[in-house]
């Protein structure tokens, strides 16, 4: 099933998972993926990791194929393009579909130090040009609430996502933010352009204030006054920062659920605990 279907009957709930370091065997995150099971996804989607290669397509594909075929749940394979050649692309498609996928989150990805790797897409509208003229894939892209961190500004940023509509993508998941109001004014602004598809919330629970640090420095999203005294208070408690930021997390949820939201995309960091914390929480206004 493509995923853009599910939002004409309902709120959809999502999950991310990503595959483990290449020093882990890849099942390891089987087990998150049982959990998740339980907790009513419409679709999870799975990363692809860092560096790119046969390798890291084989863990995506391996796990996006585990949680098709043996748990029914509709799976969304990540596709970066950066460096990424045509024939390349063209492999890795026809792989996907081989295994029934139908859905794929086409992204340029991050750019590596030292500048642009050689490959045949500059952008994620390429690939998904690419990938639209030649297969029948359900095509997601991200989208920024507060503009890419390499955009002049979110108005130029609103211009590239109609691009990347406009190339094929028909539904949206948003990269993590803390602050609700960005959200709606994003979503203001998307359908003032004519950007019409469904967009689905980020969330991402802080567990620990190393990983919001980290968030921060690679996507550039914005702290609240309230999540940053959040943090300054729990930092060195870890169980309570845990605790602290699941509850901040379902607050976003519960206000995004009252506002009409398309639906919630939770990252879950690989960690069913978190997940099944917010779901027992939100799932009753889905």
């Amino acid at each position: 099933m493509k995923t853009c279907e599910l939002f004409q009957k309902k709120t959809v709930l999502s999950y991310e998972v990503f595959p483990p370091k290449r020093t882990d065997a890849v099942e390891t995150v089987y087990s998150t993926v049982a959990a998740l099971k339980d907790f009513s996804p419409d679709f999870i989607s799975v990363t692809y990791g860092a560096g790119g290669g046969k390798a890291t397509c084989d863990a995506t594909l391996s796990i996006a194929s585990f949680i098709k075929n043996i748990y029914g749940i509709e799976s969304v394979a990540h596709l970066p393009c950066i460096g990424l050649t045509r024939e390349e692309a063209e492999n890795q498609l026809q792989r996907f579909q081989e295994a029934g996928i139908e859905n794929i989150l086409a992204l340029r990805g991050d750019m590596p130090e030292g500048g642009t790797p050689a490959g045949d897409f500059a952008h994620a509208n390429d690939l998904i040009s690419f990938i639209r003229e030649r297969y029948d894939f359900n095509l997601i892209a991200a989208c920024y609430p507060e503009g890419h961190n390499e955009s002049e500004n979110i108005l130029d940023d609103i211009r590239y996502l109609k691009v990347k509509t406009d190339a094929g993508a028909t539904q949206l998941i948003s990269q993590l933010f803390f602050d609700n109001d960005y959200f709606y004014r994003f979503l203001e602004r998307c359908r003032l352009a004519n950007i019409n598809v469904p967009i689905e919330a980020g969330i991402m629970p802080v567990a620990n204030k190393k990983q919001i640090e980290r968030m921060v420095t690679l996507c550039g999203v914005t702290l609240p006054k309230k999540f940053s005294s959040m943090m300054s208070r729990y930092e060195n408690n870890p169980e309570a920062m845990r605790d602290a930021g699941i509850a901040y997390a379902v607050d976003q949820i519960v206000d995004l659920i009252a506002q009409g939201v398309d639906g919630i995309h939770l990252y879950t960091m690989n960690n069913p605990y978190i997940a099944r914390r917010i779901y027992e929480a939100v799932h009753r206004l889905l």
